[in-house]
């Protein structure tokens, strides 16, 4: 009877040692956030006040929906527009390299980036977008003029970038788990909507593939460093920025309700904030 019960207090102990927690041994999870606008919520209000003015931090961010979920101590660098270069360099005067952010005592890091590299996301909305206009939605016209040259520097620039930035997280965060989300779809699989998106329908099938490139970079890249990869395709689908208000998680060029264009609203980052709650087990 007492060798049956030690075996059972042993298994309990093995189950509640492995549980997943939201805190550390010596109180609340130790948690800090990296990234780029997308993790920043730019544009969703309310703003937050104790961040750089530059970095348009929101305090209804991703970030900031797992800390209160969790009770975790929140460390949050995110900054609009970063790319991998601002870890470890000054992204703007006074705006530390977010690897700083880091140390042997972090618990949890997350994270999007990559969509600012070598400028391929920004740029490819813009150039897309005038040469959409230029034929009033018809045609390929963006495809026809940039063909791969977008996808290609996703490849052989943007995803070497990432498994360095990755490298150097793990390096500067050694006992952490660490994450890095996918960016949610911006686009519909095909036809667009022109009102809202001035987008060529031709086109709107070669930004999803653009898309799908850079989630398969950051994919890619948190296989090869051993980071933790939340897949946010399949969730995000049907939730792009050309559904109507209440569906869409992603805010239109036109007729949008953030002032800060084709990125997630508040709902866009809860949901992505759910989806990495879920992908780390995190109660």
């Amino acid at each position: 009877m007492q060798r049956i019960a030690a075996c059972v207090l042993a298994a309990l102990a093995l189950v509640l040692l492995g549980a997943p927690s939201t805190a550390g041994a010596h109180g609340p999870l130790r948690y800090v956030a990296l990234g780029d606008s997308y993790s920043a919520a730019s544009g969703v209000l309310p703003p937050d006040l104790a961040a750089p003015p530059q970095c348009l931090r929101s305090t209804s961010n991703y970030p900031h929906v797992i800390a209160a979920a969790t009770g975790a101590q929140l460390i949050d660098v995110t900054c609009g527009g970063a790319d991998t270069g601002d870890y470890v360099a000054e992204q703007h005067p006074g705006v530390a390299p977010q690897l700083d952010a880091l140390s042997r005592d972090t618990q949890l890091v997350t994270m999007t980036i990559g969509g600012n590299d070598s400028g391929v996301f920004i740029n490819s909305i813009v150039q897309c977008g005038a040469a959409g206009l230029s034929t009033l939605g018809t045609g390929s016209p963006c495809k026809d003029r940039y063909g791969s040259s977008f996808e290609d520097t996703i490849r052989n620039t943007t995803y070497p970038a990432l498994v360095s930035t990755l490298r150097a997280v793990r390096e500067e965060a050694p006992r952490a788990e660490v994450a890095i989300l996918g960016y949610p779809w911006i686009m519909p699989r095909s036809g667009g909507c022109f009102d809202r998106m001035p987008v060529a329908e031709g086109d709107v099938p070669y930004l999803r593939s653009l898309q799908a490139t850079l989630n398969d970079a950051v994919r890619r890249a948190a296989a090869r460093t051993g980071v933790t990869y939340v897949d946010m395709d399949r969730v995000s689908e049907g939730h792009d920025a050309c559904q109507p208000i209440g569906v869409r998680w992603i805010e239109p060029v036109l007729q949008g309700t953030n002032a800060v264009v084709v990125h997630p609203n508040a709902q866009g980052e809860r949901e992505m904030a759910a989806q990495a709650m879920k992908v780390l087990r995190l109660r």
